[in-house]
This record gives C-alpha cells, sequence and structure tokens, in this order.
C-alpha cells in the first residue's frame, strides 16, 4: 500500500499516536468507522473473525465486539463513544478485557486533503506508561496497519 501507518510512541509519555491517509473522501471513511456491516469487513489484523455484540458510533453510544482468531481464541473490546462529529472526529474509550482495569480514550480525527483524500489522526492515552508500553508491545502496530490495509481494500472494491 502507499498510504503506510505513521505510528509513534513517545518517550516517556502514556501516548501513542498514529496517522494513515487514504486515497478516499472523508465521508467513505467515515462512514466505514460508523457502520458496523463494514467495521467487521476490515478492523483488526487478517485472519481474525470479528463478532459484533453492538456499535452505536454515535455520541453517547457505546460499542462491544469479539476478534477470535485461528486458534479459537476470544478477544474482547468495548468501548464508549463520547463525542461523534460526522465526517469530522471522535472521542471514544477503548477496553481491551486481556488487560482489564485499563481503560485508554482515544482521540480520532478525520482531515480532508483535497482531492478525494484523507489523513486519520488518532492520539491514544493511557492511564500508565506500563499500559502503554503493554499496548506499544502487543502487536498494535501491525494490527492497526493491516486494519487499514484492509480498510483501504474495501473501499477500493465496494461503495461505502
Amino acid at each position: 500500500m502507499s498510504n503506510a501507518l505513521k505510528l509513534t510512541v513517545p518517550e516517556g509519555l502514556p501516548f501513542i499516536d498514529f496517522e494513515r491517509d487514504f486515497d478516499f473522501p472523508v465521508a467513505d471513511v467515515f462512514r466505514a468507522h460508523k457502520d458496523p456491516g463494514l467495521i467487521v469487513q476490515w478492523l483488526g489484523p487478517r485472519g481474525m473473525h470479528m463478532d459484533v455484540d453492538h456499535y452505536d458510533f454515535r455520541t453517547g453510544g457505546s460499542y462491544s465486539y469479539t476478534h477470535t482468531g485461528p486458534d479459537s481464541v476470544p478477544h474482547v473490546f468495548s468501548g464508549i463513544f463520547h463525542t461523534v462529529r460526522e465526517n469530522d472526529f471522535a472521542i471514544q474509550t477503548f477496553e481491551f478485557d486481556g488487560y482489564p482495569d485499563v481503560v485508554s480514550i482515544e482521540f480520532m480525527t478525520f482531515t480532508d486533503l483535497g482531492g478525494g483524500r484523507t489523513r486519520l489522526s488518532a492520539h491514544a492515552v493511557y492511564p500508565s506508561m506500563e499500559a502503554r508500553d503493554g499496548m506499544a508491545q502487543s502487536g498494535m502496530e501491525s494490527g492497526v496497519s493491516e486494519g487499514y490495509e484492509r480498510l483501504e481494500e474495501l473501499l477500493s472494491g465496494a461503495r461505502v
């Protein structure tokens, strides 16, 4: 893919930042984050099956989904959408059942670059350096990168 994921784990700060450009309009990229029928087609690394318990991408909404890999081990994720502004911005919490009592807050910005292109930027804040480091070492970078490759493939092959 021509648009690589840029992931930054700043020294000494409990943050992870990432950025990825897409050769598709903001409305398409945003909708692919909003529509649970589209989410299941791209979110997460290849080889994972996703089951959505609920997914309500709106201010005050919440989500819960399970990724299951070839090993049949379920990985449950959940959170709350605190702010969602159509085609612009979202704030959500993120919890993984494998790390109980650790909640991150994520800020996502959808920027129109013109010419039908979008930049998705995210800033994730963790409650401690230990939690941040655990996420950074969990395979997050490859999982996010593969997910966004899958998103680009979805947008290339289907009108959203």
